[in-house]
């Protein structure tokens, strides 16, 4: 249990011994100055109006209840009512080092849940670029917590690999192969292959008219487009797969499940909302008209869910998944990691899912919007020329940067350690600088602050690592020993150990939120932390004892462990030196 929860504990059973309605809160928060202490517990002033007393004494009564003889050294009132909570460093020191012990750091897991996480998701027409990046990582962020907290999380890749542009692309293919060209050197570049077909659909008629008809044989199962179809999916997915693979995201390839799994079950997803009279035709297509969803003059929010031709949409395609996810899955919760402007799609569709019944009522529906990535000119990041940046050409950028710094600070290393130190704080430097900001914000696309080894930075955060390593080399000591006793001697110390200790909270929140960001703050404050306890503290100095040597050691090794396992979960490693 953690700090916070037990002190709610007590606090509410001191309050219940006071008279107080078990409805009212113990209101239990972190001290934002150490002269208030390390906790404050505000429920006085809430009970004292329900009950119309006045707030000081009634916190008075409560504190003549509470029992924390064995983890505070003070407890005061404060202003109008607030009781201020001062633990003592016996206790924080206590608590540390059963943290130390504890292979999960302090995270603590009520109940676990299946969890299906719906990133990254690229069309597979094309290369993935720069508007695939937050999707993946921050996905990934979120799903690699959700696992290390003990849910059963089940990563989908919902790929696109299906729609009317796959006839002009497989026409396209099979023209190629055709002249003898292998289909992995014909689509070395999709960017290039997607403008030469589109160039070729545009001012060819008879090309066009056979890559409509592709269209309608492939959706019918034609054995030959199939192939062709399949060949380009292979190529595709295989360059995804080596960006994945480059950015470290956890994405494999048992994780596709793209939009043609679902083909065989968008007849019965229309069925199923016809049976119910949900859809509707209109002017030729199928509509569900939702009135829960109802603008402000109280027109309904109209979803089409199969065009007049008879195509299907996005929308049928998302419904079909929510009941595989629902119903063969068996989810708990289903996130989605989809950017901002596709909020409305997202409710309509979890709006006629629940009321549909393809997914359980209980279940947690989830879309957890983000921002655009942009360039110093305030406009969507872009090449220089105005094109679209390829994800691959952004990341190896990041490395080539990130090992001329590496090289830069230090001269003496051989170029296989620079090599893989660059790759390590390249690609940790963009991924963080993402992840680092909140979520549903747009941000700023700049080399220079996120390559930096100071400040709120993914360099700075892997050097505050390695400087801790560093110590026990020098000390001769294997980082891996066992903590012996601590000691909480400074105010330094305690103000590390308190940060350490809310470390569990922290993963806890990010959980529930799916905000990355609250992860970067906390390292970094971490990073901070040690950063001042490491001047204030000496730790191999002659005239340090033996104990509080071992003690510092002991909290130094913590707070490595920490920051290592922090950036892992947002995917970015750590090195010995940089």
């Amino acid at each position: 249990m953690s700090i916070k929860a037990l002190l709610e504990q007590r606090v509410l059973a001191a309050m219940a011994a006071t008279g107080i309605p078990q409805d009212c809160p113990a209101h239990i928060t972190a001290s934002t100055r150490p002269e208030f202490g390390d906790f404050q517990a505000n429920g006085a002033m809430a009970a004292a109006k329900q009950l119309k007393s006045n707030p000081r004494e009634l916190a008075g009564r409560i504190i003549e209840h509470l029992d924390l003889s064995d983890m505070a050294s003070n407890i005061e009132i404060a202003g109008p009512g607030f009781i201020n909570i001062k633990l003592s460093d016996a206790f924080v020191a206590q608590q540390l080092l059963a943290l130390s012990g504890d292979e999960k750091l302090g995270a603590e897991l009520p109940s676990s849940q299946t969890v299906v996480v719906d990133y990254s998701s690229p069309n597979l027409a094309k290369e993935m670029h720069v508007g695939h990046l937050r999707s993946t990582i921050i996905g990934d962020a979120v799903a690699r917590t959700l696992e290390f907290l003990g849910h059963d999380v089940i990563r989908q890749n919902h790929m696109g690999d299906w729609g009317t542009q796959f006839g002009m692309l497989i026409a396209e293919l099979e023209e190629h192969l055709g002249e003898g060209e292998r289909p992995e050197l014909a689509l070395g570049d999709l960017e290039i292959f997607y403008q030469q077909a589109k160039k070729h659909f545009d001012e060819d008629a008879a090309f066009a008219e056979k890559a409509r008809h592709y269209v309608v044989k492939l959706q019918s199962g034609d054995e030959h487009c199939r192939k062709l179809w399949q060949q380009f999916i292979d190529t595709s997915v295989a360059h995804s797969e080596a960006v994945y693979l480059n950015l470290n995201v956890t994405l494999k390839h048992s994780d596709i499940h793209p939009e043609s799994a679902y083909n065989d079950d968008l007849a019965n997803v229309i069925q199923d909302l016809q049976r119910q009279q949900l859809a509707v035709e209109d002017q030729g297509a199928r509509v569900v008209f939702l009135q829960e969803l109802a603008d402000k003059q109280g027109n309904p929010s109209p979803v089409i869910v199969q065009k007049s031709g008879g195509g299907y949409l996005y929308a049928t395609t998302d419904l079909a998944a929510l009941r595989y996810r629902s119903k063969q899955l068996n989810a708990d919760r289903i996130l989605y990691f989809i950017d901002a402007r596709q909020s409305l799609h997202m409710k309509q569709v979890f709006t006629l899912a629940k009321k549909a019944g393809f997914v359980r009522e209980q279940i947690s529906l989830e879309h957890h919007p983000f921002g655009t990535m942009m360039g110093k000119d305030g406009k969507p990041f872009k090449t220089r020329s105005g094109g679209t940046v390829k994800l691959t050409d952004l990341l190896q950028e990041a490395v080539e940067r990130a090992c001329a710094l590496v090289q830069g600070k230090n001269p003496e290393l051989d170029i296989d350690e620079v090599a893989i130190i660059g790759r390590k704080v390249g690609i940790g430097a963009v991924k963080y600088a993402d992840l680092s900001k909140t979520r549903t914000n747009d941000y700023i696309f700049d080399w220079e602050s996120m390559l930096s080894f100071e400040g709120n930075t993914a360099p700075y955060l892997q050097y505050a690592y390695t400087r801790i390593r560093s110590i026990f080399r020098r000390a001769g000591i294997n980082f891996e020993a066992p903590v012996g006793a601590i000691l909480i001697e400074s105010s330094q110390e305690k103000a590390l150990a308190m940060q350490l200790l809310q470390f569990g909270q922290v993963l806890d929140q990010l959980a529930r939120e799916a905000c990355p960001h609250v992860l970067c703050n906390y390292l970094y404050d971490l990073a901070s932390h040690f950063m001042s306890f490491y001047e204030h503290c000496p730790i191999l100095k002659e005239d340090v004892s033996e104990g509080t040597r071992d003690s510092r050691l002991g909290i130094s090794c913590l707070t490595a462990n920490v920051l290592a396992k922090g950036l892992d979960l947002l995917g970015i490693e750590v090195m010995e030196q940089m």
